[in-house]
């Protein structure tokens, strides 16, 4: 953590670097605005700037803006004065800070500003395998691939590889590589002269001399246009950068570390992606499971957001029961660690008391699929299903809605050793082993003579595997026709094909498509 004090703090200082010091930050100091813009377009650059009230906040702000230099700020004065709490954060201060300094509202505004909290909360065999590995390949300086659907926590196993390695106490620097314009992300990896181009004010550092003997993560790699893609390969093989601008390459030492939630490989084949760069970047590779492989994890994460979120609020200590525990066990959370900490997050906000039960639990809809539109799954007792049918409203509840068959609950494989002897009836169908509808998924295929040898032949392999063989069996079962197995399936005929397509492209043999499509295609 790289705190920059900018101005006097009418004379605390000293004490209020000490106190940050104390916290483990890396303190620098400088007197002017000029002086703090010089910092950061330098190596050395901050995570967090602490800038004192009576200097001009909304000039400094305004700078940071146009240089795209994202950093927090929080403003600092003399004691509790209200207007310029308000002048600053009306000119855009994460927060306001009062002088003297007191250590723990520094120690806060440190973690929650700058959001250094960055830990792995886990416990299932799966997810602690792949810490394992991650911490073997650690201390060494070769690059790593992490790969992963999005929300698994690709950007915080990176963190967790830098904290293991010997550049520990070096600096940490991620870029979005899908989130900044191509145009703009070639200055931002590998800085630029005064002058090089419009609106380049002055010179400035890119992100590969700011993580010069650290750590440089490349979030989202594979969304980076072809030609910076050659320009990245010859940083890693020469072990030197070119500034826009400049003529004179710099030298660097950089562990990089890039992440994608797509296949590579096929991105290779296909053409978009340098298949050079690609063995270049990934001299070892780290999958991170989704949260479907690691079942075991989510009630300890739920309660992890669950805790967090009720301190972030203000609120008192919070349980999840038993109903909505298992809601949250039988969900197929598309978008893993994320999706399940923003459904904690409206859980807290929605909770009446101590518990929180089923009715505070939105989940997103089961039939969502990754071109489908997210559908939020209220339950009939939340807060917000009715909010003005109560005593006292103004409003009359809505009418309800024709009622719509109960989808098939998601099959969950808990690790070996660890199953349960029921998780419960689902809602509306009869119970089967383990809370699955006994005429749905598998279990269905099992009594109708399919070719599964029922539940107990799938303990021990993933959903994506028993996923892959009932799509496969079905379009086999159709003689290879896409749109009736899609049909069967209950899914779309795109996400059948994009299924297909991944398939294919592992080397599985995928049913030809039958005669009527052919003729169609």
């Amino acid at each position: 953590m790289r705190l920059l004090i900018v101005g006097t703090l009418e004379g605390y200082i000293t004490a209020a670097g000490k106190i940050a010091m104390k916290r483990g930050a890396k303190v620098s100091h400088t007197d002017s605005i000029e002086g703090a813009l010089n910092a950061l377009r330098a190596a050395a650059g901050a995570d967090l700037v602490m800038i004192d009230v009576k200097l001009d906040i909304a000039t400094f702000i305004d700078s940071l803006k146009s240089e795209r230099i994202t950093i927090p700020v929080v403003a600092c004065g003399i004691g509790t004065d209200a207007a310029a709490a308000v002048r600053a954060i009306r000119a855009g201060a994460k927060e306001y800070l009062p002088l003297p300094p007191n250590a723990e509202l520094i120690a806060a505004v440190l973690e929650a500003v700058a959001e250094e909290s960055h830990s792995i909360v886990c416990s299932d065999p799966a997810m602690l395998a792949t810490l394992r590995l991650a911490e073997q390949v650690a201390p060494s300086d070769a690059s790593v691939m992490i790969t992963g659907e999005s929300g698994t926590g690709k950007e915080l196993m990176a963190r967790f590889i830098h904290r293991k390695s010997r550049r520990a106490n070096e600096p940490f620097v991620a870029v979005n590589c899908a989130a900044i314009p191509e145009n703009l992300l070639e200055s931002e990896l590998f800085g630029h002269e005064k002058g090089a181009f419009t609106g380049a004010v002055a010179r400035r550092l890119g992100k590969f001399e700011e993580a010069n003997n650290g750590t440089l993560l490349l979030d989202e790699l594979s969304e980076m246009h072809p030609r910076l893609q050659a320009k990245l390969l010859r940083a890693i093989q020469e072990k030197e950068i070119d500034r826009i601008g400049s003529s004179q390459p710099v030298k660097v030492n950089v562990r990089l570390i890039a992440t994608s939630n797509r296949n590579l490989e096929a991105e290779v084949r296909s053409g978009n992606f340098r298949e050079d760069l690609y063995f270049r970047l990934n001299v070892f590779s780290v999958a991170i499971p989704s949260l479907r492989e690691r079942p075991a994890d989510i009630p300890m994460i739920a309660e992890h957001f669950l805790k967090k979120y009720a301190e972030a609020n203000g609120l008192g200590d919070k349980r999840l029961t038993e109903d909505a525990l298992l809601m949250l066990k039988t969900h197929h959370w598309r978008g893993n660690v994320r999706e399940l900490e923003n459904t904690m997050h409206r859980a807290v906000l929605l909770s009446r008391g101590e518990e929180v039960g089923p009715e505070a639990i939105m989940l997103t809809s089961k039939l969502l699929a990754p071109e489908g539109s997210a559908q939020a799954s209220i339950p009939a007792d939340s807060p917000v299903a009715n909010p003005f049918a109560g005593p006292g409203g103004t409003v009359p509840a809505a009418q309800p809605h024709a009622p719509q068959p109960p989808a098939a609950p998601p099959l969950v494989v808990p690790p070996p050793g660890a199953l349960p002897t029921s998780y419960g009836p689902p809602k509306g169908g009869k119970a089967g082993p383990y809370g699955m509808a006994a005429n749905s998924g598998a279990a269905a295929a099992a009594n109708a003579g399919g070719t599964g040898a029922g539940l107990a032949a799938l303990i021990g392999r993933t959903v994506a595997d028993v996923e892959r063989d009932l799509i496969l069996e079905t379009l086999t079962h159709c003689l290879g026709n896409r749109t009736h197995a899609a049909n069967i399936l209950g899914i779309s005929i795109r996400t059948l094909r994009n299924k297909l397509k991944q398939y294919g492209d592992e080397g599985r043999s995928v049913p030809s498509p039958g005669n009527d499509e052919r003729a169609t295609a």
